[in-house]
């Protein structure tokens, strides 16, 4: 595991040294769309993303929110992913994309709905923290002292909801498609 850590170390700073500038910070907005394989509709989302630009990696945190409902309003899902990823750009402006997110996530449930399917027993709206991965790929075009970019990322993420009676099983894996305006510091 020691080897594995030197090694990627080395590779990141032989990367970074080949750039004409060691490392260069970016932050930003950005806003897109998903949809949630189980979710009734797609929805938009926003968030904030800082970029650190190492020559032919990258280092990206982010903050979103979002929010969508399952089996017509049954249940209703906030979410507040922070999200950590690497890119790796085999061409100055396409990359490849994977990190993992911790999912901070309020579930509220509509007690209404719960008594119309018969259930005598509405669970109660909770808060939970999941862990997701993520895989994808963007362009990242150069606009003077900013940066465009558009992705396409995977999310691989299992909310255990087994225990709630009258919720059929949902996967919640979606497809994100971002964009975002980055500005360097």
């Amino acid at each position: 595991m020691k080897k594995s850590a030197v090694l990627l170390l080395l590779l990141i700073a032989l990367l970074a040294l080949q750039s004409d500038v060691f490392a260069q910070l970016y932050i930003g907005p950005r806003a897109g769309y998903y949809k949630t394989k189980d979710a009734d509709e797609g929805q938009m989302y926003g968030g904030a993303v800082a970029r650190l630009a190492l020559g032919g990696v990258s280092i990206e945190g982010a903050i979103d929110y979002r929010q969508e409902e399952f089996e017509g309003g049954l249940m209703t899902m906030r979410s507040w992913p922070v999200q950590a990823s690497a890119l790796l750009y085999p061409l100055p402006f396409l990359y490849g994309v994977a990190g993992a997110g911790w999912y901070h996530t309020t579930l509220d449930y509509n007690a209404d709905k719960f008594e119309e399917l018969g259930s005598s027993v509405v669970p109660e709206d909770e808060t939970t923290s999941t862990l997701g991965y993520h895989l994808g790929a963007g362009l990242e075009v150069p606009l003077s002292s900013m940066r465009m970019t558009v992705d396409v990322r995977y999310v691989f993420l299992n909310y255990d909801l087994d225990e709630i009676e009258n919720l059929p099983e949902t996967d919640h894996d979606f497809l994100a498609v971002t964009l975002g305006l980055l500005w360097e510091l």
